[in-house]
This record gives structure tokens, sequence and C-alpha cells, in this order.
């Protein structure tokens, strides 16, 4: 009996559905030539209101069908809306999007940890979820807000990377990965929830819970990351709005007492190597709530019929309006407590000598406990206006400008608020101006230009200008991109760089403007898998973490050059993928890069059996950088700073891997810092103190669902 109802309750359903699948499955444009032919189209189901041969409409038919239009929005040109799924973020300030497909491959996948998936990605404290700084100095954030939390950047959610999703079907993507013995394992689980409404409306909930246990001691890091987002991207109207939540807890060992404590001793197990804070119980506690809602109208110069099928084509005004309310608060915690450092010294017979040591020197607040609570707010409200004289990919496809508002809000302890138990609280108001336009000369060109200034109060005389050009041409069909970018900056310090009132630094600067000019060249040629960059900058009055981990300012001009090659060859089922990066800086005490950094990666790609179903790559992922002094990390700042003690480097870390794909599950082998031991100097860090993980297996999975 079950059965049999089952089937009915499956057949009526169908039958109900079947109008509105058939519209989905109708092609637009074909609905828009018969339109404009004057002849009747109706999916409504009711196949008794069309005309009949000799043109003559039954007479009863006085009822209109509305009809389920598809997705008509200017954002997407045709290709995209083919895609069966596809996702965008949203441009913080002008009316655009960038369009990006769901990665369902297993291209990419064996790179597990976020930070490397671009160039030769990031040097890291060595744990899933903890901090990092990118290799390439043009790649780091220079932005003023909440700086604290900037080396999270590779995990938190933010307005300009929260994704929206458009799909045929409910979309449901699962992801778990784990390595390591239980006691210390790292885990990475991820949901993406994903469903359309209508073909112009949809909302999406993503959650990223990462971390480690601790291989070594004082190590365990949980970061956990929320966005549930909703858009609408109609004809005219379109709406972004998303709630964002960002959760961080890092236990903070402040590194090995020394080198020699990585690269000359063999430790029975990580957690033996001995840390400088590990008997502080430092830790950091982050906490991030955001929203932001983007509106934006489209005002059409020419009169708009149902024959249009999108705005994008017709001259048109948009108006539109950005709110976005963001807070940031940091609570650092720890107690007094000393390290031994073995090797500390030598004494007169050539012997080492142990050395007590202390990581933080002064104690201005309490001088046996730490608890340095901070608070950062930020609300924007942006009014743009943006003119598309022609269509939207004309030779100028867009014109506008726009004025913000954004009201800071700090939060910090000071003695001046001491007898009154609570935190003292400083307000300032900023307005600007900014403005931008761009367009595209047919499929040869695509140009832009932006500009932001701040006028007056504070940040007043902040000034920020960019522009690019990029040129396509075709060589026997493949496509040769030439590309060139530049950019000139002036930028006030943050709110944290000129005010700090801690525990163990207090300060009160007045730093000048930090003035940097830039300029990009690169060459892509997709089809042969070949990228070429170049970046040439200068920059002046820099402001940095010193030796002594106090923030300082360069007044001289510095000069970084970087050179960025991109090459990947395939034999066959053979692939053999290179990224390598040159970078040269005039002043490494405050800007220290290294020479050469590299990523590379050889495996080989094959489907196992002939109905093509499972296919697998085996292989081997390295990464290396040349020696240098690289920085170290300060946990009370949670900020990097220019250490001057040893060099670290010339050290290659590699992970052997097996990924496979079997329909629309994905797995995941891997054997991590596969060459421990066997060779190299035993250096194995990119942050000064901070050994990565020592080798261990992972696996994983990832399944989707589309319906």
């Amino acid at each position: 009996m079950n059965r049999w109802f089952y089937i009915m309750a499956v057949v009526v359903v169908s039958i109900v559905m079947l109008p509105s699948v058939a519209w989905a499955q109708l092609d637009a444009a074909a609905i828009s030539r018969a339109q404009r032919q004057g002849q009747n189209v109706n999916l409504g189901g009711d196949f008794g209101g069309m005309e009949d041969q000799q043109g003559e409409e039954n007479e009863d038919s006085t009822k209109i069908n509305r009809i389920r239009k598809p997705l008509e929005s200017y954002y997407f040109d045709d290709s995209i809306r083919a895609l069966p799924n596809f996702q965008w973020t949203v441009d913080r300030n002008m009316n655009d999007v960038k369009i990006a497909p769901l990665d369902t491959l297993i291209t990419n996948w064996r790179i597990d940890y976020p930070y490397y998936t671009d160039g030769v990605g990031d040097m890291t404290l060595g744990g899933l979820g903890q901090s990092t700084l990118p290799f390439n100095y043009f790649e780091r954030s220079n932005s003023p807000d909440f700086e604290f939390a900037q080396s999270y950047d590779a995990y938190t959610y933010k307005m300009d990377n929260v994704p929206f999703y458009n799909s045929k079907t409910p979309y449901l993507n699962f992801m778990y990965l784990e390595s390591g013995q239980k006691r210390y394992r790292e885990e990475h689980f991820e949901i993406v929830m994903a469903h359309n409404v209508s073909p112009t409306t949809s909302f999406n909930v993503n959650y990223k819970a990462r971390g480690t246990k601790g291989l070594y001691d004082w190590q365990r890091t949980r970061n956990n990351n929320l966005s549930a987002a909703f858009a609408h991207t109609g004809k005219r109207y379109s709406v972004h709005a998303a709630y964002i939540n960002n959760r961080i807890e890092q236990r903070e060992n402040g590194g090995a007492v020394g080198l020699w404590a990585v690269a000359d001793t063999l430790f029975e197990h990580p957690s033996g190597v001995p840390m400088k804070l590990a008997e502080a119980e430092a830790a950091n506690s982050y906490r991030n709530n955001s929203f932001f809602v983007k509106q934006a109208y489209a005002l059409p110069l020419v009169p708009l019929t149902d024959y249009d099928f999108s705005v994008a084509d017709l001259p048109a005004i948009y108006v539109g309006h950005i709110f976005e309310y963001n807070t940031w608060s940091k609570l650092y915690t720890d107690k007094l407590a000393k390290y031994t450092n073995d090797r500390g010294e030598l004494d007169a017979n050539g012997e080492y000598k142990p050395v007590e040591g202390q990581y933080y020197e002064n104690w201005y607040i309490s001088p046996t406990i730490t608890r340095d609570s901070i608070c950062e707010r930020v609300i924007s409200n942006r009014v743009f206006v943006e003119a598309q004289p022609w269509d939207r990919n004309g030779a100028v496809g867009r014109l506008g400008g726009g004025v913000g508002l954004d009201m800071h809000y700090y939060s910090q302890f000071n003695l001046g608020s001491y007898v009154g138990g609570g935190n003292d609280v400083h307000k300032e108001t900023s307005w600007y101006a900014y403005g931008a336009v761009s367009g595209k000369i047919r499929r040869f060109a695509d140009w832009g230009a932006d500009v932001k200034f701040y006028p007056s109060g504070y940040r007043g005389g902040d000034l920020s200008l960019n522009a690019y050009l990029a040129l396509t041409a075709r060589f026997r069909g493949h496509p040769i991109i030439l590309s060139g970018r530049f950019s000139q900056t002036r930028q006030s310090p943050s709110y944290w760089q000129d005010n700090l009132f801690s525990n163990h630094y207090v300060w009160s600067n007045s730093f000048d403007k930090e003035d940097e000019t830039r300029f990009e060249v690169s060459l892509n040629i997709p089809d042969i898998a070949l990228e070429l960059g170049f970046w040439q900058g200068v920059v002046s009055n820099k402001i940095y973490y010193g030796a002594n981990s106090l923030v300082a300012q360069e007044s001289s001009a510095i000069s970084l050059t970087s050179l960025y090659a991109r090459k990947d060859f395939r034999i066959g089922g053979l692939h053999l993928d290179h990224r390598v990066l040159m970078q040269w800086s005039t002043n490494q005490e405050v800007i220290p890069v290294p020479l050469c950094s590299a990523y590379l990666s050889y495996y080989y790609e094959f489907w196992v059996e002939k109905k093509k179903v499972l296919r697998m790559q085996i292989g081997i992922d390295g990464r290396f950088n040349t020696a240098y002094y690289a920085p170290s990390y300060n946990p009370a700042l949670s900020a990097f700073y220019n250490q001057r003690e040893y060099e670290v480097g010339n050290y290659p870390y590699l992970d052997a891997f097996i990924m496979a794909k079997w329909k629309r599950m994905r797995i995941f082998l891997k054997y991590q810092h596969a060459n421990m031991g066997l060779f190299g100097n035993g250096e194995y860090m990119t942050v000064a103190g901070y050994p990565q993980n020592p080798g261990m297996f992972k696996f994983g999975i990832s399944w989707g669902f589309y319906d």
C-alpha cells in the first residue's frame, strides 16, 4: 500500500510541476523571438488558450496565466546563465559582481590549506587555522581596518568574499578532512547549502570549522566561519545581503626557544619541542559579527518592454545603496612564566649553557597576569550612481561614483579608565567620495580606473588611485592576454598603530601617511598554462614592526621588485606544474622577503577504468624558499615582526598524495611532510621559531548533492 501511495504521489507532483519544468527548459531567446513576431506563447499548461490554425483565439480565453520568468539579471551574460550552477561575490563600492564556477573537480583539491591555492602561498605558524602572511609582498593586505585579524584573511569571511549562488537544483556539499592521532588531530569540516526559490532569488549558508588540537605544545587552534546570504538579481532590482560570524581561538606558544630545538634535535614527539610561552598559557580569542545589505535599481533610458530580455544591452542608470556593520574584538591572556633555552650561550669550554628567558620584557598593568581586551566597530553607508551610456560591455560600459560615511568606534583599556572599571572609547567619523569608469572594446581590450579620496577630517587627505588595461589577441585560435595595472595610494596609519595601551606594549605615535606607487604587468596564455608577472613598487614612510616588536616608521623610500612565473607541462596524463617567485627589497630590515619561493607539483592523472567513472591523481607537492631573516610572530600584538636573530629556509617540504573522484564524491589521501628526517637542513620553518607540521597521514572526503 505504501509503495502505491508513493507512486501516485510522484505522478501527481510530476503533473503539477510539468509546466514549470517546461518553462525552465525553454530557451529564453526563442521566447523573445516568438513574442516579437506577435505569437502567443503560453506555458501555463492551458493549451486551450493558444491560437488555432486560422489564427483565431478561443472565446473563453479571458484568463492570463503568469509565466515564470528566467534569470534576466544584467550581471550575467548568456555563457554564465548556461551553467547549471555558479557562484559570485559582490563589489564593495560599485554595482558589480565577480563570477566564479563551483569547484567540484579534483584539479586543486589536494591543496587543503587555503593559503596555498594562489601563487606560491603564505608563510604560516604551522597548524591549520593559524595566522599566515603571503610570501609575495604585493599580495599582503594594506587595509587599516582591525589589523590584528588580518593574518587570518585566508580563512575569514568578509563582504568582498562572501559567496552567492545560482543553481538550477538545490546544491549541498559536505567536506571532512582529518589527520594525525586523535589527541593531536587536525580537522577540516565544511558544509555548503544553496537553493534558488526562483531563477532570480536564492539563499545559501556556508559553514567552515578548521583547526588543530596541537601537535606542538600549547598549539590548539579553532577557526569557525559562518556566512548566511540572500540574493535577488532581478531585471531591474537587485539586493545582496549576508550575515557573517567569524570566531577564532588560538593558543599562543610563542615559537620554539631556539632554532636548534627544531633543526638540531630529534624529539620523540613534536610536543617535546620547548616553546617560549607554553608555561605562560597565552591565548588569543577573536570575535567578529558583520552584516551588510547592498541594493541597486536600474532606470532604463529607453522604453523597456517585455521583449527586452535584460537591461544589460540598454542605456541605463543604476542607483544603489550599501550598508555595512562590522565589529571585531580581541582578547589576549597570559601569565608570568619563564622558559629555559638549553643552548642559550657557550661557556669558556665551548659547551652550551642553559639560559632562562622571558618572552615579554614589560608588564605595565599587572606584574603577573594579562587580560588585554580591545574592540573595533565600523558602521558604513555608501550611496552610488552608475551610468551605462550604451550597453554594459560597451567602449564606455559604466561610469559612476558615490559618497560614503564611516563611523569608527575603538575601545581599549587605559589608566584613565581604570578607576571606573571600563574601557576607554574613542570615536571618529570619516567621509569620502569615489568614482569608477570601465569599458570593453569588442573582445580585444578591457580597461578601467577608479579613485577614492577623503577630503578632510579623520583620514583626511587619504587617496587611492587605480587603473588597469587588458589586451587580448589570438594566435592560431589561442588567446594571449597582456594586462597592466597601476596604483597610487596615500594612507593614514591605523588607529592601533598610533594608539595602544596593553600590559606588554604601550605607545602613542603620530606617524606620517604611507605613500606607495605600484606597477604590474602580466602575460597569460591559458591554453598552454603559462603566466608571467612583474611587480615594481616604491613605498615611503613604511610602518612596520621592528626586531623589538615595537611599531616604527621608515621615512626613506624602499623599492620592491617581484617576478612571478607559472608554467604547467602536460605529457599525456603526467602533469608538471611550476610556480616560482623572485623578490628583491632594498631594505630587508624593514621589508624582508626571500629571494626565491616556489611551489611545485608533479602528479599523474588517469581514468581507472573504461567507463570513465573513477578518476585519480597520484603525485607529490613541494614548497621551498631560500634562507633569509624570516619574520616571527608576536602573540600579544597578533602581528608579524622583523626578527634579526637567525635565518631560516633552504628546506624542501614535500607532500605525497592520492586523489580520486567517483561521480560526485572526491576522496583525499595524503602523507604530509613525507621527507621529514630523510633530507633537508631541518629548518622546516617559514615563520622564524614556528615549525611546520611533522610527517603525518591525512584523509578526507567531499560529496556534492545537486538535487
